[in-house]
């Protein structure tokens, strides 16, 4: 126990240290970036100073696992260059008995990491990004017009001349509805529809149905069975483009159901889903890799553990980059893109500790 609180003194200080450095130093680069913009359109400081506040809980979320893994090399390398865990093993204690606080911490730390992701730095970035646009008058407009939304499986096609998102309306829809062999059953038009979040359907005006029979069409006004078909969330109609890693994993979830109820590729969405709950990992894989390369060399250890730290950062993100993409075009399944690298890491890192300098 006094092992573990001496283990997190020199620990704890050192790791949020890092944390806000690095937090710190996104945080200065997005301004810097976009500093041009915000000095031509005259943005006050105080809106530009409330932007990048906004900001910070994605660039602490960033910041995590360099960190972590700073702090972790750092830590056991200073005590390696001081002869402390020289002390430690001559006692009996292992490398990895003494370091298996720090694993607990990172484990539990990733788990922090995946709801703070979630619950906080994702809609703080949307409010930051949507705050931006005005302020750089390059606010998009979410109504869309000629519209064409394909749902259950093709089974069902929305067309619209105009989506107003604001009402959550459609206007001048047709709705053309098929049976399990994609042959036509019937046909639905209607002056508007607007969306009934109660009953999580569409409810249309003058709404018409046109059915096909021996003879041609019936005409005769809309059936309350099919109206409850009409389940199409209204943000399928809007004029925007999804990017999963930037919505909450239940947004992200409704999304990819849109898409695949839709007969649209879905393996990129998917592979971007896996990822949110993959990515956390690596605050446990960069601990477990720092155990195991700490102590190389017993000089320059701040140099050579912010070496490590961005190297082995670096490494991770490349090899996730590649198994991300490789699930993007079909080589492999979306879950194994989004999984694999911390698979593989987990392995190396364990076998580096394995082969440690004790």
């Amino acid at each position: 126990m006094k092992l573990a609180s001496y283990l997190f003194k020199k620990f704890i200080p050192v790791f949020i240290g890092s944390l806000f450095f690095f937090s710190f130093v996104l945080v200065l680069v997005d301004l810097l970036m976009n500093l041009w913009k915000f000095i031509s359109n005259q943005v006050p400081v105080v809106a530009v100073f409330h932007l990048m506040s906004l900001y910070v809980p994605t660039t602490l979320n960033y910041a995590l696992p360099i960190a972590v893994l700073f702090a972790a090399a750092f830590t056991l390398s200073d005590l390696y260059a001081k002869n402390e865990l020289v002390v430690i093993f001559a006692s009996g204690v292992s490398l990895l008995r003494f370091t298996l606080p720090l694993l607990v911490f990172s484990f539990v730390l990733t788990f922090g990491m995946f709801f703070f992701q979630d619950t906080v730095a994702v809609p703080t970035y949307a409010a930051k990004q949507k705050l931006q646009r005005t302020l750089l008058n390059e606010e998009q407009s979410l109504n869309n017009n000629s519209i064409v939304v394909l749902s259950d499986n093709g089974r069902i096609v929305y067309t619209a001349q105009f989506y107003n998102d604001e009402n959550k309306r459609l206007f001048n829809m047709y709705v053309v509805l098929r049976d399990k062999q994609k042959k036509l059953s019937a046909v639905i038009r209607a002056d508007s529809a607007v969306w009934d979040e109660s009953a999580r359907h569409w409810s249309l005006s003058n709404g018409i149905q046109y059915t096909a029979a021996d003879n041609g069409f019936s005409t005769e006004p809309v059936s309350v069975q099919l109206v409850k078909m009409l389940t199409e969330r209204p943000e399928t109609f809007r004029n925007n483009t999804i990017n999963v890693d930037e919505v909450s994993t239940a947004e992200a979830k409704t999304y990819i159901e849109h898409l695949e109820k839709a007969g649209l590729p879905a393996a990129e969405a998917k592979s971007e889903y896996y990822k949110k709950y993959s990515f956390p990992f690596i605050v446990f894989i960069v601990v477990f890799l720092s155990i195991g390369l700490s102590g190389r060399s017993r000089k320059n250890v701040l140099l050579l553990s912010l070496a490590l730290s961005i190297g082995a950062a670096v490494l991770f993100y490349v090899a996730q980059m590649v198994t991300m993409l490789m699930a993007k075009f079909g080589y492999l399944q979306p879950a194994a893109g989004a999984w694999l690298p911390v698979i593989l890491f987990i392995i190396v890192s364990s076998i580096v500790v394995r082969y440690a300098r004790t």
